[in-house]
């Protein structure tokens, strides 16, 4: 038996919040791609590798900001036989593809920062904060484009978390230009760069790591499953569970499926067990797509995860009831 539950938010609505995160999306990437031809010749004209850096670094949020619009507008697309869950992973692939290539950007930053460390050159610090400046706002405003709807997409984080970098990178890079001003401190620029490298590389691993685990079908992370289980087996006439799964189509669309253990109950008892199984999971986990298979006590085997290797379950999983 399914029941899907009827507080799932309709797909038109979803498609109007898409289409709207796809237009501010477009307005950055045209925004970020004119500043990034500013940014480049300036960079050149004041030998400072801290706006060349950021130029770069701009260079891949236009990248980045185009693969989420194109992958924003594949979720657009419905179902169909060969994708039954429609194109909703095309947002998950932009951020993981987004963060692989900021890890080898930081990389290469590193690597120049050094060779400028060891052999500063002089730095036209005028060029440096005025461009700076521009950058910051320039930056600002494409990343506050793009900052609604982050918290719950992680094709928007990616691009957001893109964009915020910019941000930080320029206030160092004009913090850096001041201070060159007054010194000649030129091993400024170099350092204030390989500390952008290393913000880059920090905040690419926070968003590969959670798109790696959603691609390899991981648990969402704020779901406690042995919490999860215990409310299950909480429902009335729910005597035991197995064959669990619980997994993220995208950070805020999650799915689960389950054997249900019940007495001998009739159809419509069977469809109330459900309903209220799926309120329980929609109201305290988020979690609005579930299938559910009632069986009768005698049918259970004795996993509570199902191991599609078959082999025996893991000690951690034998003991989420016992806890």
């Amino acid at each position: 038996m399914h029941h899907k539950h009827q507080n799932t938010p309709p797909h038109s609505h979803l498609n109007d919040l898409n289409r709207q995160a796809s237009a501010r999306l477009a307005l950055s990437l045209g925004l970020t791609l004119a500043f990034l031809v500013v940014e480049f010749i300036a960079g050149l004209w004041a030998n400072s590798l801290a706006l060349l850096t950021d130029a770069v670094h701009n260079l891949t949020d236009v990248l980045a900001l185009g693969l989420s619009w194109y992958a924003m507008r594949l979720t657009l697309q419905p179902p169909n036989a060969n994708k039954t869950f429609g194109y909703h992973r095309a947002g998950i692939l932009a951020a993981f593809i987004n963060s692989s290539t900021l890890v080898v950007i930081s990389l290469g930053i590193f690597y120049e920062a050094y060779q400028r460390l060891t052999s500063p050159p002089e730095v036209k610090s005028g060029i440096l904060i005025g461009v700076g400046l521009l950058a910051f706002f320039v930056n600002l405003g494409t990343a506050w484009l793009v900052k609604q709807g982050s918290e719950h997409d992680l094709n928007m984080r990616s691009a957001f978390i893109h964009l915020m970098g910019d941000v930080f990178s320029t206030i160092g890079a004009v913090i850096a230009g001041v201070i060159i001003w007054f010194t000649g401190w030129n091993w400024l620029d170099p350092l204030v760069s390989a500390l952008i490298g290393v913000l880059i590389l920090w905040n690419a691993w926070i968003i590969l790591r959670e798109t790696a685990d959603i691609l390899l079908e991981g648990a969402p992370l704020d779901v406690d499953m042995a919490h999860m289980v215990k409310d299950i087996l909480q429902v009335p006439r729910v005597l035991g569970m197995h064959d669990l799964h619980v997994w993220s189509i995208t950070r805020s669309l999650r799915a689960l499926s389950a054997h249900i253990l019940t007495d001998d109950l009739s159809m419509r008892q069977g469809v109330e067990i459900q309903r209220q199984i799926n309120e329980l999971l929609h109201h305290k986990y988020h979690i609005d797509h579930a299938t559910l298979q009632l069986e009768c006590e005698g049918c259970e085997p004795d996993g509570l995860f199902c191991d599609l290797n078959g082999k025996s379950e893991s000690k951690e999983a034998q003991n989420v009831l016992d806890d």
